[in-house]
């Protein structure tokens, strides 16, 4: 009995053991199954990322060619840019192009202009520029083997901050019919200053000499003559070219001339005495106590001193025409003029110490040397 007993207990354990190893078996081969699912899915994932890889990699470059080929773009369009030359022949005009009226008042003051069609400088270096505060105007003529525009544009250009350079455009007027002076010229600046001509914030201008009257268009002599005198004539006309030109570029119009050199921070004076200003009466505000030099405007009343200008050309140089018309506008019929002057102060500010020194000693006007100095300077 006890036999029997043992043998069923042998039996049960057996089959026992059985169950529990075929158990087993099918949970090491159900998780076998996984491993290899999950191995698979690795496998998978891991292809999917190269693919993906690959992918941003042709994504990658497919993105750097289309980058080098806007590259190329920009590098060809600033190569063209600098290469470019704007001319712009006074009945040849771009279509829709905004001219100031106010050169139609040349017609009435020069009546060798009324036939003429539209009036307007010949455009050498320029990117049409509007809309700044400042505009800085700098007739230039040839001086023979003497020239100062160079150290004139330098200082000018130099002592203004990237802000003040934004904020305005120097014109540099060539007014010489002489063509190898305004090739100079234009080669000059167009090396020196790259960025300022990239930038628009410096233009070349050149009066056609169709503007001048006959008497204006001899050619010029080194003795003191009546030749010297159309040489007087011309300037005020220069400078009424000019002054037209720049009106609806800015604000303030400034007035230098090419053979002086700035103060340092010159124009940072300049902004901060105009901001600061005290009334808003001015007539005009001189940053030089010598001739023309130095001499800021509003833009909008440039028309009116022009007008003045012309209607006296003749007569008298631009610096005294400009005593002339502060006298007239400002002093009273029979008033005593020093009381008038003791009233300039307020319209006609003088600011010090000068920030414009003139440093050229061969004049404009052919044969002529002048040493004056502005000794507040």
């Amino acid at each position: 009995m006890r036999t029997k007993h043992v043998n069923l207990l042998i039996a049960l354990i057996t089959v026992t053991l059985f169950s529990f190893s075929c158990f087993c078996i099918s949970r090491m081969t159900q998780i076998n199954n996984q491993l290899i699912n999950c191995k698979n899915h690795m496998l998978e994932f891991k292809e999917n990322m190269q693919r993906l890889k690959n992918k941003t990699e042709n994504n990658s470059q497919e993105m750097m060619k289309v980058l080098n080929k806007v590259k190329r773009e920009i590098t060809q369009r600033e190569d063209l840019s600098r290469n470019l030359v704007v001319e712009k022949k006074v009945d040849t005009l771009v279509k829709n192009e905004v001219v100031s009226d106010t050169f139609e008042d040349l017609k009435f003051f020069l009546p060798h202009l009324r036939k003429a069609g539209k009036i307007y400088p010949e455009v050498i270096i320029g990117k049409g520029k509007t809309g700044v505060s400042f505009a800085v105007g700098i007739s230039t003529v040839s001086r023979g083997e003497y020239s100062y525009l160079k150290q004139t544009l330098t200082s000018v250009v130099s002592r203004m901050t990237l802000a003040e350079e934004r904020d305005s455009v120097v014109i540099v007027s060539v007014a010489d019919s002489n063509e190898e002076y305004l090739n100079s010229v234009v080669k000059m600046i167009k090396k020196k200053f790259k960025r300022q001509v990239m930038s628009g914030s410096l233009e070349v201008v050149s009066i056609p000499t169709f503007f001048y009257p006959n008497m204006l268009n001899g050619k010029q002599t080194t003795e003191e003559s009546p030749n010297s005198m159309s040489q007087q004539v011309k300037q005020v006309l220069d400078f009424c070219f000019l002054m037209l030109y720049a009106k609806p570029k800015a604000v303030y119009y400034l007035q230098l001339e090419d053979d002086i050199i700035a103060k340092y921070m010159y124009f940072t004076k300049i902004m901060n005495f105009v901001h600061n200003i005290s009334t808003n009466n001015w007539f005009f505000i001189e940053f030089s106590i010598l001739g023309f030099i130095g001499k800021l405007f509003r833009s909008e009343d440039l028309p009116d001193f022009v007008r003045f200008f012309l209607m006296f050309y003749k007569v008298k140089p631009i610096d005294l025409l400009l005593d002339d018309i502060f006298q007239l506008k400002m002093c009273k019929p029979q008033e005593i003029f020093k009381e008038c002057l003791k009233r300039s102060k307020q319209v006609r500010i003088q600011y010090k110490p000068s920030l414009f020194q003139h440093v050229g000693i061969h004049s404009s006007f052919p044969g002529r040397e002048q040493y004056y100095k502005d000794i507040y300077y």
